[in-house]
């Protein structure tokens, strides 16, 4: 008989949502074992006092997590694939990358507005660099906030009158069904998503050939192949630290196409680069880092670089 699969999880609505799918994709296949969720609390649910981008290292949502699994406390790690390392840690596998969700971000204002129709000064909250960046180039004249805790709590802000619009991704309010809030969906042309967004990612003890049997059929060709090539652009251009950086990848026939931009705080400088291979794993890779080198030759280095330097300034405060 197969032993019990023990699914690690952060304890979040969203979590637990993507934690239970997976269960059931599970117990769907036949001979299926039992399944037991185990919730842990990782560091960025922990260190809500401050902003993401001011926390050092990496991983904030995955570390107790990956613990866990390497001390065989889990055998299955669940996670939003955007907040897994791009470098994992050693004896850990990403067995899956499930069928992706819709990966662009979501405006959620308050009056039911788009971005564009905001007033001047308009107070939006968002915890992610990328987002300011891009939100900064589109409405430079409004005010950008800090937004901490998970997708319903963010949404109560919003209407208690903190804030008069919240960019959220749409796959975790179509998750959570909470996607009649949305005012507009934001085109990745012009707002490109995190790495990854959309995607969830299955990680396991390399070796485990129990849990491989039951994950190796949850792997969805076309996310694995885009995710791929957008974690390999982000591997080569990050230092451990958020980086003002969108990628969108998709899977046109057998052809892979991959669309990224780095922009600055600001909004005053925003590089791009595209480019479309072939659909292989090997090629994935390949086409991210190109695209990540393209990137670099345009002077992304230093414009990430020059964004680090301020964010440590204004880490460390007058």
């Amino acid at each position: 008989m197969s032993r019990t699969l023990r699914i690690g999880t952060r304890g979040s609505a969203l979590a637990l949502w993507q934690a239970h799918h997976v269960e059931a994709l599970i117990k769907g296949q036949a001979g299926a074992p039992a399944v037991e969720l185990i919730r842990i609390r990782t560091e960025g649910d922990v260190r809500t006092d401050v902003p993401l981008w001011q926390v050092g290292g990496r991983a904030f949502f995955t570390k107790e997590i990956d613990k866990a699994l390497l001390n065989n406390e889990i055998d299955i790690a669940v996670h939003s694939l955007k907040d897994l390392s791009t470098i994992l840690e050693q004896g850990i596998g990403l067995a899956a990358a499930l069928t992706r969700e819709d990966p662009r971000d979501a405006v959620i204002s308050r009056t039911g507005v788009r971005l564009a129709e905001l007033p001047r000064g308009a107070k939006v909250g968002t915890s992610s660099l990328r987002r300011r960046a891009f939100i900064a180039r589109l409405r430079p004249d409004v005010e950008l906030l800090e937004l901490r805790g998970n997708v319903p709590t963010r949404i109560e802000r919003l209407q208690k009158g903190d804030y008069d619009a919240i960019i959220l991704a749409a796959a975790g309010l179509r998750r959570l069904g909470l996607d009649k809030h949305i005012s507009e969906l934001l085109s990745t042309e012009e707002f490109p998503p995190a790495v990854s967004q959309g995607a969830i990612g299955v990680c396991m003890r390399e070796g485990d050939a129990e849990a491989g049997r039951w994950l190796q059929k949850l792997d969805d060709r076309a996310s694995r192949l885009a995710t791929t090539a957008e974690r390999a652009l982000l591997r080569r251009l990050e230092g451990g630290c958020q980086v003002p950086l969108g990628a969108i990848g998709t899977l046109e026939g057998e052809t892979l196409k991959l669309h990224a931009a780095v922009c600055s705080l600001d909004g005053s400088r925003m590089l791009r680069a595209r480019a479309e291979i072939a659909a292989t794993p090997t090629n994935a890779l390949s086409l991210g880092q190109q695209l990540a080198d393209e990137l670099l030759m345009q002077g992304a280095a230093q414009l990430i670089a020059n964004e680090r330097t301020a964010r440590s300034l204004a880490a460390e405060g007058p």
